[in-house]
């Protein structure tokens, strides 16, 4: 007669009176796009942490959902880290939440989830919408490979220190960019990276949603004719495959540019970024020094 096999049964989770933070993903624009899951969380909890708490005030009034709220924004992460790690500490359930998408994604929630982590309280994950999935899926990309990056620095030299180290990056580049800094952030990746292929879409899940296969120069004309709203993502091919061409050999053909008289220096620098995919910035600067020389 066969044995009866004996069921696994899992034990119960330990009970330390804590608290769990969930870590809740939102819509980046459409409503629909909230997870019954998500949902359920945000109902069931004690406390909703939030980026700003206007903007998920207009979330929860939709859903009909009345759980208190705290602001959790980037100036005051730590000061409010250290009260909502109280309050997990006390036995509440807390849902950390952004404006749009997923916490921590280039979106304050990092600190709390750190203090969390040190002080041995649950952690869940609720995943849902994401700006840089949704991006992804509809990019077409070749490779599955990327570098994501987040917002570039605000600030022009930092920002193209940043590109500079990304010259030789074989994998997709992906970044997130406000609308007052995109056409900024645009003329230096074409500037310091060259012209190559690029994805570009705003307003994800929006309304007035945008798509755009074009490269970094066609979306520098874009970009030129009128102001854009909304966040954008932009997704550009990572450094091309090419022929090594050494200093000496650039400079040389820089100086045979300069000697037929036939181009000028800001001729030159185009003709030959063009042709061997270099970096505008590192031709424009070896440029500058042959023609004064």
């Amino acid at each position: 007669m066969a044995r009866a096999r004996k069921k696994t049964v899992k034990p119960p989770a330990p009970v330390t009176g804590k608290g769990t933070l969930y870590v809740v993903a939102t819509p980046i624009g459409n409503l629909e796009d909230i997870t019954l899951r998500a949902l359920r969380i945000l109902k069931e909890s004690d406390l909703i942490a939030a980026e700003d708490t206007r903007h998920t005030r207009k979330l929860l009034s939709h859903f009909k959902i009345t759980t208190p709220t705290l602001s959790y924004y980037k100036g005051k992460e730590r000061e409010r880290a250290a009260v909502i790690i109280g309050k997990l500490h006390a036995g509440l359930n807390v849902a950390l939440v952004s404006d749009a998408g997923t916490p921590c994604i280039s979106d304050p929630g990092y600190i709390l989830v750190q203090s969390a982590v040190a002080e041995n309280i649950r952690i869940e994950p609720v995943p849902g919408p994401s700006s840089l999935t949704a991006a992804l899926s509809v990019a077409g990309l070749t490779e599955n490979t990327f570098v994501f990056l987040g917002f570039a620095p605000p600030r022009k030299k930092q920002r193209r220190d940043l590109l500079r180290s990304l010259c030789g990056e074989k994998r997709y580049l992906v970044f997130f960019e406000a609308p007052h800094r995109l056409r900024a952030f645009v003329n230096d990746a074409l500037d310091v990276l060259g012209d190559r292929q690029l994805f570009w879409c705003r307003e994800l899940t929006k309304m007035h949603e945008e798509q755009v296969h074009t490269t970094i120069a066609g979306l520098a004309a874009i970009l030129a004719e009128k102001n854009i709203k909304g966040e954008s993502v932009i997704i550009i091919s990572g450094a091309p495959d090419m022929e090594e061409i050494s200093g000496a050999a650039l400079d040389e053909l820089l100086k045979t540019h300069r000697d037929t008289g036939n181009m000028t220096c800001t001729d030159a620098v185009r003709e030959i970024v063009a042709q061997h995919k270099l970096p505008r910035s590192a031709v424009y600067s070896r440029a500058l020094k042959i023609w004064k020389g």
